[in-house]
């Protein structure tokens, strides 16, 4: 694939910068809300909760909270209390996933499981989306209470389906975007609703704005999926083939398994059951993708997402915000180049 040619903005390489700059001065107040949040008289806590914290993570879901409000010229300064609620939502994830996937790594550093051991993880995994929960009731919303409740309880469906599609071949590709869909887009999505909740802007704009999040996030997961057949462990900020190993059933692999003769087929059911995962039978997965054209496909399918996204910002005006929130998407499918 070129390093040159990038799907939905061809004329430069697309960055979270214009994002960045807009929400500096309310990311500087989430963070802020973030550090105070997440503080316990039980030391334990803020020290692992600050590793993953400070881990060197985009903050690209509490940063979308943010760029959407902006967009709707909002004010005041609910949405930065929000916005960190997003982001211990999504840490309090992270926690969890790594002690499910048994992870070592995560952004480059050992993961939280691994130095501090599976029980602490959860149980300060548990603490985080408390703390998300006292800064929603805080912020006495029913409605953006209701918008990130409801998106908890997806997120967790989401995390249950994946596990139950583990190492199973017959997974499809309906199945697949279920799962993602709950996941990962289920968060996006809710983190730029409830900026027009917040804004007291229209439910058209608050239909749109979720529209926007959950394809983004659609596209965003489908990237990362071919990133850990196509990249290496400095770029993804994990293991290259992670999924391949814990026998994940991502697009990649199901495109790949569909399309194969039968003994390559055979080759992806014994992978799958967890027979064949050595680096060898690793880099004869990402060979029978590249030549099945999975990747480039899976690839094709967040461009389809990441223009659907785009196409949601519609009946936003023009300017700086809608600007970032474009650029965010051709960003989140560019990374795969």
């Amino acid at each position: 694939m070129s390093a040159t040619v990038h799907p939905l903005h061809p004329a430069r390489e697309p960055s979270l910068e214009a994002m960045m700059a807009l929400v500096a001065a309310d990311m500087n107040g989430v963070n802020a809300v973030i550090l105070d949040r997440m503080q316990s008289k039980v030391a334990l806590i803020p020290e692992l909760a600050g590793h993953l914290i400070a881990g060197g993570g985009k903050r690209m879901r509490p940063m979308l909270t943010l760029a959407c409000a902006s967009l709707l010229d909002y004010s005041g300064s609910r949405h930065q209390q929000l916005a960190a609620a997003v982001e211990f939502i999504h840490t309090a994830t992270l926690l969890h996933d790594d002690v499910v996937d048994g992870s070592g790594t995560r952004r480059g550093k050992r993961t939280a499981n691994l130095i501090w051991g599976n029980p602490a993880s959860v149980l300060v995994g548990d603490f985080l989306f408390s703390r998300a929960f006292e800064l929603m009731v805080e912020d006495g919303s029913l409605k953006v209470l209701k918008i990130l409740s409801h998106a908890s309880a997806v997120i967790a469906e989401g995390e249950v389906e994946q596990l139950t599609a583990q190492r199973r071949i017959e997974t499809g590709e309906e199945q697949y975007l279920q799962i993602i869909g709950a996941k990962t887009a289920a968060l996006f999505a809710a983190a730029c609703r409830i900026a027009p909740v917040v804004a007291e802007a229209s439910e058209e704009a608050e239909i749109a704005l979720e529209s926007y999040g959950r394809n983004l996030g659609i596209a965003f997961q489908l990237v990362d999926d071919v990133i850990d057949y196509a990249s290496d462990a400095i770029t993804m900020g994990k293991g290259v083939g992670d999924d391949f190993r814990d026998g994940k059933m991502t697009l990649p692999l199901i495109l790949a398994y569909a399309r194969g003769s039968s003994d390559q087929r055979a080759f992806w059911e014994a992978a799958v059951t967890g027979e064949r995962v050595s680096d060898d039978d690793l880099a004869q997965a990402i060979a029978l993708m590249r030549s099945s054209e999975a990747l480039s496909d899976t690839i094709d399918r967040a461009r389809h997402y990441g223009r659907r996204a785009i196409d949601s910002l519609g009946m936003f005006p023009a300017g700086k915000a809608k600007a970032a929130l474009t650029e965010a998407v051709e960003f989140a499918v560019a990374r795969a180049y």
